[in-house]
C-alpha cells in the first residue's frame, strides 16, 4: 500500500501498510525521532509480512513527515494516544505492538492504555537507566529550552542538531514551520519542561516517565529481547527489570551480535548505515512469538 495520511488529534499522521491485506496487523514503531523510512525498519517490516503479517509503520508526531504535536504527560504518552486513535480510525480491531529503542517504550504504553486493541507486546532495546535517560534529555529536551529562550519559535525552527531535529521536520513538512509558530514559545517551553520530567531518573521507574506499579496492568503475552551486555543507552538491567515487572513475560536473548548496538552507533554516526540495521535479524524470534511457537530451549543468563 502507499503512503497514506490521517488527522489524528488536529494533526496529520503519514503511514502505510506493508505485507497481506488478511494478514495480522503489527504495528512496529522505531525509536528516537526516526521517520519510518529510517533505515532498518521497511527491511524489519517486509521480513515480517513474508512471515504472512500486514504490518503498520507510521511516522509518529515530531517524525518524519507527519505532524509536529506537542501535548501529553511525555511524547511517548502522546505517541500512545496517537497510535491507539490511528488504529481506532483505521477500523482495526486489535493489533500486535512491536518497538525497539524509543518505540519500545511507545509501545509498553500503547498497551497501557489501550489494552483492548492489543493481543502481543514485543519490545527490545529498551532505555532506562540513569546515563540513558539523562542522554535523551539532553538529546530532546535541554536543548530545546534553551534555544526557545534565547531565540523564541523561531530559533526552534531553525535547530540543527539529532536526526528528527526541528528544521529536518519542517524541511520534511513546511507546515510544520506555522504549527510551531501557532504553538508559540511559552506553551513549548511549558511543554518541554513537562516532558523533561519523564527523563528524571527516579528509583520507581524502570524506564522514563512511566511508574513501575503501572507494568503490573500488562496482561497481553510479552516478549523482551535482552539488552547487550555493555549497550550503555539500552542496558541489559533495563531489559531484566521490566521482565520481572510484566508478569508472564519472555525474555530472550538478542538474535543480533553482543555488540550490535555500539557498532550501528559507529556505523550510523560515519554515514555508512543506521542504527536500525540489525533489527530485521528479529524477525525469526518476532515471527514465532507472534504465532505463538515455543520458545524452544531458554537461555540461562550469566554475567
Amino acid at each position: 500500500m502507499a503512503e497514506a495520511e490521517i488527522e489524528i488529534n488536529g494533526g496529520v499522521v503519514v503511514y502505510e501498510f506493508v505485507g497481506p491485506d488478511d494478514g495480522e496487523v503489527v504495528v512496529l514503531t522505531p525509536g528516537g525521532r526516526f521517520s519510518k523510512d529510517q533505515g532498518g525498519v521497511h527491511e524489519l517490516a517486509f521480513a515480517l509480512a513474508e512471515g504472512g503479517k500486514r504490518v503498520l509503520l507510521w511516522d509518529r508526531p515530531n517524525c518524519g513527515r507527519s505532524d509536529i504535536q506537542l501535548y501529553g504527560r511525555s511524547e511517548s504518552h502522546m505517541r500512545a494516544q496517537t497510535i491507539g486513535t490511528l488504529v481506532q480510525a483505521l477500523g482495526i480491531e486489535q493489533v500486535v505492538a512491536a518497538g525497539g529503542s524509543g518505540g519500545a517504550r511507545d509501545s509498553i504504553l500503547f498497551t497501557l492504555l489501550y489494552p483492548e486493541l492489543v493481543t502481543k507486546l514485543a519490545t527490545w532495546h529498551i532505555v532506562g537507566g540513569v546515563f540513558s535517560s539523562m542522554s535523551l534529555a539532553g538529546v530532546y529536551i535541554m536543548n530545546e529550552i534553551r534555544t526557545v529562550r534565547a531565540s523564541g519559535i523561531e530559533g526552534v525552527i531553525k535547530m540543527k542538531g539529532v536526526a528528527g531535529s526541528w528544521s529536518e521536520l519542517v524541511a520534511a513538512n513546511p507546515r510544520n514551520a506555522e504549527r510551531l509558530r501557532a504553538i508559540g514559545a511559552e506553551e513549548f517551553e511549558r511543554v518541554m519542561y513537562r516532558w523533561f520530567d519523564a527523563y528524571i531518573p527516579k528509583a520507581n521507574e524502570s524506564i522514563p516517565g512511566v511508574p513501575d506499579w503501572e507494568f503490573e496492568q500488562i496482561k497481553v503475552p510479552t516478549l523482551i529481547i535482552r539488552g547487550g551486555a555493555n549497550d550503555i543507552d539500552h542496558p541489559r538491567r533495563t531489559s531484566l527489570e521490566v521482565h520481572s515487572l510484566i508478569k508472564g513475560s519472555r525474555l530472550v536473548e538478542p538474535p543480533w551480535p553482543e555488540d550490535a548496538w555500539e557498532q550501528a552507533v559507529v556505523t550510523a554516526h560515519a554515514g555508512n548505515g543506521s542504527l536500525f540495521d540489525p533489527w530485521v535479524h528479529a524477525a525469526p524470534v518476532l515471527l514465532d512469538f507472534i504465532d505463538g511457537k515455543p520458545a524452544g530451549t531458554p537461555t540461562i543468563l550469566t554475567d
